[in-house]
């Protein structure tokens, strides 16, 4: 099983850039995508998810309205497509397959797909740096 980020790199605030996660060894349509990041003395974040099979998706309020994640079963790939990029971005980004349990919340079913143990594989992450 492999998972292999692409995309990142040095970007002006306000700009940006398309990170690709190619998965090989799985069939992504059996598995969730999460992406996560990292900075340097930081607590790994988790930004969204997505599930090709039920189409389901989430992202962290951190991120919500600048980043979109996407998909597509035939081409094993996902996609984060991050917009309005600012210093606070940069770090480390990860992506990573899993099936993220389900459970109930109150009267609510949530996935737990923001928690890292909830991923079995995971890319070598790639390095986003925004200037200001």
């Amino acid at each position: 099983v492999q998972l292999v980020e692409s995309g990142g790199g040095l970007v002006q605030a306000g700009g940006s850039l398309k990170l690709s996660c190619a998965v090989s060894g799985i069939p992504l349509n059996e598995y969730a995508i999460g992406w996560f990041r990292q900075a340097p003395g930081k607590e790994r974040e988790a930004l969204s998810y997505i599930s090709v099979r039920d189409g389901s998706l989430a992202y962290a309020e951190s991120v919500k309205g600048r980043f979109t994640v996407s998909g597509a079963s035939t081409e094993n790939t996902v996609y984060l497509q991050m917009n309005k990029l600012n210093p606070e971005d940069t770090a480390r980004y990860f992506c990573a397959a899993g099936t993220p349990r389900w459970s109930f919340v109150g009267s609510q079913l949530v996935r737990h797909w923001e928690l890292p143990q909830e991923y079995d594989y995971w890319g070598q992450g790639i390095q986003v740096s925004v200037s200001s």
